[in-house]
């Protein structure tokens, strides 16, 4: 398992994901889940991906695939016309990339599942973000859903839902998913560091700030620490339980 967690902002898009994949407690390896693509200028596009491994790998190279095959050949990421159009040649490609791993002898689609997190933006539009199912199917963030997490998402959801705001910086959004992947990592094995963290901020049309978070990284201790400590601190001053 994973987690990944896509957020609008007023200022852009923040994503951040971590690198671990497991299949049992004695299997446990590092791959990245964060993708980008980008003509600096034009657009910029960043993919988050949650679930089968080879599905996501097949997408990955699919899309890159198609950046660089004749036009006539392919729908393209990086022609396609708006963000909406962009989610659907991905969720189509994931539909037929599970669609014909089950059809080569495999029987449990479920097991080729895979839910990606889509965000960017196209010149001359605003910053749009997606979560896509196994389907091929997606819904749109918006004001009354202004984030999407896949994977390991209930243990890192509550901060997220207390302390979001739309208007907030970069840095502060940073720190609350950091709060929320170390919630998330304490409490689920299956998830763990290093973290891969990127921005893409409204209107620049390039890659933002973008760097891999490692377990011991001073900053993350801080704020793992900082905030258990908060924690603490919070539960003492409420008013004790006196019906007994």
């Amino acid at each position: 398992m994973t987690y990944c967690v896509g957020m609008l902002l007023d200022r852009g898009v923040l994503f951040m994901s971590d690198t671990r994949t497991n299949s049992g407690v004695d299997n446990i390896s590092m791959y990245r889940k964060m993708f980008t693509w980008e003509e600096p200028g034009e657009r910029v596009i960043t993919l988050l991906t949650v679930g089968n491994l080879a599905t996501t790998q097949a997408v990955i190279s699919l899309l890159d695939e198609r950046t660089k095959a004749p036009a006539e050949r392919r729908p393209s990421i990086l022609e396609a016309p708006t963000m909406f159009q962009v989610a659907r040649i991905v969720g189509d490609l994931l539909k037929e990339t599970i669609r014909t791993t089950v059809d080569k002898g495999q029987t449990a689609e479920s097991q080729f599942a895979a839910t990606l997190i889509l965000g960017g933006q196209i010149k001359g539009m605003p910053p749009r973000l997606f979560l896509i199912y196994p389907e091929g199917n997606f819904i749109e963030a918006s004001a009354e859903t202004p984030f999407f997490q896949a994977g390991e998402t209930k243990y890192g959801r509550p901060i997220l839902v207390r302390a979001y705001d739309p208007e907030m910086s970069f840095a502060d959004a940073i720190k609350l998913l950091l709060v929320s992947f170390d919630s998330t990592i304490k409490a689920n094995l299956s998830v763990g560091a290093p973290l891969d963290l990127q921005i893409i901020e409204r209107d620049a049309l390039r890659i933002g700030h973008s760097r891999r978070v490692p377990p011991d990284d001073p900053y993350f201790r801080v704020i793992s620490d900082g905030w258990g400590e908060a924690l603490k601190r919070a539960f003492d001053a409420l008013p004790d339980y006196d019906a007994i």
